[in-house]
């Protein structure tokens, strides 16, 4: 498969652009603007079945929703169960073609932020060119497009001889844990593919896609000192207290660390006091402490974004070392927890986004290059990337003000991004 991609990729190089699109080609654009109002309509009726992550029947009802399409297409699809790791469930499908074809999964996501108690919870037009609802953009848009992309291939003959696997799940907003549990589907699939896409909506521009994303995890400093009254802070026996020392990690990391390229560190909640109660599943807690007494107890909840698995070990490394310092009377500890992994900008990636954007330019839609890693958050392709030989995501819905009552989606982008779709799953079979 090494080869058979590298032969790809040197025949692009080679041959620089595409003269026109094949006439094979322009059916499946024309399928897809003969068909497209069908697709919207399926789009609607998905957005309004609300699947907030922890609406677990909502999350099941969008897969089934699903589910009978990619069915008509030949696909073997069904849905696993999350009991394991307290979410719903994935929509898993599979269609085997030729041995000798590349291995392809595609990544969506069947949830959304919006639970059952959001007031936004049903579709609507904006206007001629922007419709609104919940998860139109991140990400039933992309599910959608996905769905559209491969119906145009089955029209011209072309899905028979593709080897594609599909995942789309269900806690994408909100990981169930452990995560060695809830993305295995992902991760089964991605090492049996050669190729990962992901049809997540990115940073909404349909001018780029993600050849890279950040990864993410979270931490949680927890710092000690001596309790005493106020008047005998300092003193050598008592020291600085719990918060002072919470300060001081804190504005290391900021000096030591905030340079760093393409590396964000968020301090997003600090307790500090006599005694501290800490929630974190509920992201809250309780603190008590008078003005007149030393802090014994500081937690400080955080999050870490890195592009390499290197960068953030090496950062990991240095946030302890800064720990580690100690003012007079104090202790600290700082507990990594598990989170998404960074997909690095890879050759393989930045080849694959080139077979895209010339596919793009192609139909007439302009370059796609690739977006600041510092403008995207992760998402499940990063679970993927580093188990194949080349991934890339933003294939999905254009639009803007995801995760908020304002999210909106572009509507003449939806056609467009499923031709994008379509050519480049072509090419990479046929080239």
């Amino acid at each position: 498969m090494r080869i058979f991609l590298t032969g790809i990729f040197t025949l692009i190089i080679s041959t620089s652009s595409f003269a026109q699109v094949s006439d094979i080609e322009q059916r499946m654009v024309e399928h897809i603007d003969a068909t497209n109002d069908e697709a919207w309509e399926l789009l609607i009726e998905s957005i309004n079945i609300n699947s907030g992550t922890m609406n677990f029947e909502g999350v099941r009802e969008t897969a089934e929703h699903m589910m009978p399409h990619f069915e008509e297409l030949g696909f073997k699809v069904w849905f696993e169960s999350g009991a394991e790791f307290n979410r719903a469930g994935h929509l898993v499908a599979e269609h085997i073609g030729s041995e000798d074809a590349p291995k392809i999964m595609l990544i969506g996501h069947l949830d959304t932020v919006f639970e059952l108690d959001s007031p936004f919870q049903k579709f609507e037009m904006v206007n001629d060119t922007t419709a609104k609802g919940p998860g139109i953009a991140d990400m039933k848009g992309g599910n959608i497009i996905m769905l559209q992309a491969l119906r145009a291939l089955k029209e011209v003959g072309a899905l028979d001889e593709m080897n594609i696997k599909i995942v789309i799940t269900g806690d994408e907003e909100l990981s169930g844990r452990p995560l060695s549990l809830s993305k295995k589907a992902l991760i089964d699939a991605a090492k049996w593919a050669d190729i990962s896409i992901g049809f997540e909506n990115g940073d909404g521009n349909p001018k780029t896609a993600n050849v890279s994303r950040r990864g993410a995890s979270g931490w949680t400093l927890t710092v000690t000192g001596t309790r005493a009254h106020s008047s005998q802070v300092f003193r050598e026996d008592i020291g600085a207290g719990a918060i002072y020392e919470a300060s001081r990690i804190l504005t290391s990391f900021y000096e030591e660390l905030r340079s760093e390229e393409f590396l964000t560190f968020n301090p997003g909640r600090i307790m500090g006091g006599t005694s501290v109660e800490h929630d974190a599943g509920s992201s809250s807690g309780s603190i008590f402490g008078k003005t007149n007494v030393v802090a014994e107890t500081a937690i400080v909840a955080g999050d870490l974004r890195a592009l390499s698995v290197e960068q953030e070990e090496r950062v990991k490394l240095k946030m302890q070392e800064i720990v580690s310092r100690h003012l007079p009377g104090t202790s600290a500890r700082i507990e990594f927890a598990e989170g998404y992994p960074p997909m690095a900008p890879t050759e393989g990636n930045r080849e694959l986004l080139s077979v895209y954007s010339q596919a793009s330019q192609d139909l007439g839609f302009g370059e796609v290059v690739a977006v600041n890693p510092l403008r995207a958050g992760a998402a499940d392709v990063s679970f993927t990337a580093n188990h194949v030989e080349m991934a890339i995501d933003a294939l999905g819905m254009s639009g803007t003000d995801g995760h908020t009552v304002n999210e909106l989606g572009y509507i003449n982008q939806f056609p467009r991004q499923a031709k994008r779709a379509a050519l480049l799953l072509y090419r990479l079979q046929n080239q």
